[in-house]
């Protein structure tokens, strides 16, 4: 399963890009002030039980109530809070228009991403995978289809709720090439711990590639698949998959144009080959319950394959 997922879930403090990098150094300095205020606190419960009788005393008078309960935290929240809204103040720049937008929609239990043009169109759709270029500020247009979810990529930015109703804008950025975990932080029914994503990072060249054969991808009409394609349309699939130059063009499931390249199924929670694509279709009830798929286990362990086989052809 890591093969697929590298560490999901992912790490909170191993930051990969400059906006993860602000909120993990904020982090650090809040537990390590957190340590220290409970030492201290520590100490003067020692000293309150059973220190020598002066220190009592200085620990009880009206100096202590002054510097210890008054002006210390006074001080130090106020320099915090100062140092760390400097420190992220960057995190809340306003939008120029300009950066490249992906917007992800909260789906019960999964990611829809969809890659938009300048004009705000969608030009790709993909599910529980985002690929974006190194280097480069992208603005997440953050939704939800049903409930509210959390949207989080701990190595590449902070996290933001994903809301019924309402668009709310993340920026994340990458500084080095990788595929890095995300989840849903937020509960959300039912089998929200296995609601998960990858998020992967090109050098720009490699994402300029990725982009024109995806594009490629989208100006082809697939017409090939032999007895796992027709399976999947008399069983019912294309009412909820979209697979584009086909006649599947269901919206209530993720969309499986390219569901060959990706890295995991279920929503981030198994590596994507052709054992658990046939595991995924027979069964997804026992692997993800609750979710909106329901188990195929009225095919044939030869009609899985088959429908496997073509959708791992799906490119």
């Amino acid at each position: 399963m890591f093969e697929a997922l590298w560490g999901w879930p992912p790490p909170v403090l191993d930051p990969a890009g400059p906006y993860a990098d602000k909120v993990t150094v904020l982090a650090w300095v809040l537990l390590a002030l957190g340590v220290i205020v409970t030492a201290i606190v520590c100490v003067a419960l020692w000293i309150a039980i059973r220190g020598p009788a002066p220190l009592k005393q200085r620990l009880g008078g009206e100096s202590a109530v002054w510097i210890g309960g008054i002006a210390f935290p006074g001080i130090v929240l106020t320099a915090l809070l100062i140092w760390g809204l400097t420190l992220t103040a960057n995190l809340t720049d306003d939008i120029t228009g300009n950066e490249r937008r992906i917007r992800v929609t909260g789906e019960m239990w999964w990611f829809r991403v969809q890659y938009l043009d300048a004009a705000g169109r969608v030009t790709m759709e993909d599910a529980n995978e985002i690929h974006i270029p190194v280097g480069e500020p992208i603005v997440l247009e953050l939704r939800s289809g049903d409930v509210i979810h959390n949207f989080w990529v701990p190595h590449l930015s902070g996290k933001k709720d994903m809301l019924p109703g309402r668009t709310n804008l993340l920026r994340l950025q990458a500084g080095e090439a990788g595929q890095f975990g995300g989840v849903c932080a937020e509960y959300c029914g039912g089998p929200h711990a296995l609601m998960g994503f990858v998020a992967i990072a090109h050098e720009p060249a490699d994402f300029a590639r990725w982009e024109q054969a995806r594009m490629q991808r989208l100006a082809t009409v697939n017409a090939t698949g032999g007895a796992g394609r027709q399976l999947f349309m008399d069983s019912g699939c294309g009412a909820c998959h979209r697979v584009a130059g086909t006649e599947a063009n269901g919206l209530a499931g993720p969309d499986l144009t390219h569901v060959g390249t990706r890295a995991s199924l279920g929503a981030g929670i198994l590596p994507n080959h052709r054992g658990t694509l046939i595991g995924w279709i027979g069964d997804s009830q026992g692997i993800k319950p609750g979710n909106r798929m329901p188990s195929y286990d009225t095919l044939s362990a030869g009609q899985l394959d088959a429908i496997a086989q073509w959708l791992e052809q799906q490119r």
